[in-house]
């Protein structure tokens, strides 16, 4: 496939304080052989990410695209605003990952290549077995009852539900009601993947593997954990009330 037929990619990071992380990502991303489009969606972050993410923009012109916002306004939404950009820019392909690092930008082609055959590719921790590094074992449990439990509700019989690296389709984000995504923390990974589901769009799992962190601060707070437990039960009402 050349060039000029290739599907247009982009990749959108929601960002609160990771000046160090955009600042070794954009690079990465930016010389990828597929030549992604890249929206950064920061939520005004006091350590300059901004700034970061601007000088990028001038030195990759019409690759590069800041989104500010007024304030820390959550995960879920900084998504939709990204989703919403992106198909404005007309991309075929759209690309989710964390600025940290824990998603290494050097699986995306992997994630794209499955959506040769699948409409959403999630970048999973846990198919094929566990590839986690510099976890402990708190934390491991801690997730993968996390996935067992929204399994047990939703019966999406995946392995890792609450994997923010994925790559969508844009028919997948065309269709879905992406107003109704309402969750403020990772539970609107949850919701999406509840919404695409339910119009039956074909969804794979890619295996990655995952690393933890190694500068800046985790988002995790027990606001957005409470919203994890509850949400499915509200999806699962949600489609008891509303057939397919």
């Amino acid at each position: 496939m050349d060039a000029s037929s290739s599907p247009k990619v982009v990749v959108i990071v929601a960002t609160y304080n990771e000046r160090e992380n955009v600042q070794r990502l954009l690079p990465l991303l930016l010389q990828s052989p597929m030549r992604p489009g890249v929206i950064i969606v920061d939520d005004n972050s006091p350590d300059g990410t901004g700034a970061v993410v601007r000088l990028a923009a001038e030195s990759a012109p019409g690759r590069v695209d800041l989104i500010e916002r007024s304030g820390k306004l959550g995960y879920g939404s900084a998504f939709v605003e990204g989703f919403r950009r992106a198909l404005e820019c007309g991309a075929d392909i759209i690309v989710t990952m964390d600025a940290d690092f824990s998603h290494d930008p050097q699986a995306i082609p992997s994630l794209v290549a499955a959506l040769g055959q699948y409409d959403l590719a999630i970048g999973s921790r846990y198919v094929g077995g566990i590839r986690i590094l510099n976890w402990g074992m708190n934390r491991l449990l801690l997730s993968t009852a996390a996935n067992r439990y929204i399994n047990a509700i939703l019966r999406f019989g995946l392995t890792d539900c609450t994997s923010g690296f994925r790559a969508y389709r844009s028919a997948v984000l065309r269709s879905i009601e992406l107003g109704r995504a309402s969750a403020r923390g990772y539970a609107f990974l949850v919701e999406i993947l509840e919404m695409a589901y339910r119009k039956q769009f074909r969804i794979t799992e890619v295996p990655i593997v995952y690393t933890e962190r190694e500068t800046g601060r985790s988002k995790m707070s027990r606001g957005v954990i409470l919203e994890a437990v509850f949400r499915p039960w509200q999806l699962l009402l949600r489609r008891l009330w509303t057939p397919r």
